[in-house]
């Protein structure tokens, strides 16, 4: 018998509602909420650096049945993921607005000065950003954003920054940086258990701050599942925590 389109129309509609009472019947167990499945999520190197334990331990207190993929790569990545389906939700950096994406802004993170510990930086003594003309970086390539607020902030202050190497991986940066090849600008937040640990230190940057801007991004033209929408408040928690703690530098938006 040939179906009608007013009767995959209902047919459709039927199939979401029974989805979405199926979604409520497994989510509540005993009273509570009680997500399972697993919720996929995409983060830059950074913020993997700084939110992977502390977020897959507040899920499991919360959900202990819910699983979580994590994906870690630069933003242009994550958002092609995430309109893609690939991701249900990815932790990026201002991306460019578009259409099939739903953009929720978290934070906004400075950026501060990373050396060994023998470079005596400290978190109480500001350095000035035109004091870096003189030094040599280890620095992620142009096409990173953490490069180009970096150079935007050198072309206000009338300077090049001298870059002594370059690379794109947060583990290859540090370890550089430990070895004498030159001071970084990374996160607090990302370098923190190093700095407690003397491995490295840290001062922020001033006149001008690098600051860059931190999103959520759920994709717009597809539901979000609750346990999706469950990790993104889950992650806020953590950054505010963060913040108020120090921890994190910048400020909630």
């Amino acid at each position: 018998m040939e179906i009608t389109d007013a009767g995959r129309e209902v047919l459709a509609h039927a199939t979401r509602i029974m989805e979405e009472m199926e979604s409520i019947r497994s989510s509540v167990v005993g009273g509570k909420t009680s997500f399972r499945g697993t919720v996929v999520i995409g983060t830059t190197p950074t913020v993997a650096e700084i939110v992977t334990v502390p977020l897959v331990r507040k899920i499991k207190e919360a959900h202990p049945n819910l699983a979580v993929r994590f994906s870690s790569a630069f933003s242009g990545y994550l958002l092609d993921w995430v309109q893609r389906g690939e991701l249900e939700l990815a932790i990026s950096y201002d991306p460019q607005p578009l259409h099939t994406l739903r953009i929720v802004p978290v934070m906004m993170e400075n950026l501060l000065l990373v050396g060994p510990a023998g470079a005596n930086l400290r978190l109480d003594t500001p350095v000035w950003f035109e004091s870096l003309a003189e030094q040599p970086l280890v620095l992620p390539s142009a096409r990173h954003s953490l490069r180009v607020i970096l150079d935007d902030c050198a072309r206000e202050v009338g300077i090049k920054l001298k870059t002594s190497v370059e690379a794109d991986s947060f583990g290859a940066m540090i370890a550089l940086v430990c070895n004498g090849f030159g001071l970084t600008a990374l996160p607090l937040a990302s370098i923190y258990a190093q700095i407690e640990a003397g491995v490295l230190s840290a001062a922020p940057l001033v006149d001008p701050i690098p600051m860059r801007k931190l999103v959520q991004v759920f994709p717009a033209d597809r539901r979000v599942s609750p346990a999706a929408k469950f990790v993104g408040d889950a992650f806020i928690e953590i950054a505010a925590d963060l913040v108020n703690r120090k921890i994190w530098a910048g400020h909630m938006l």
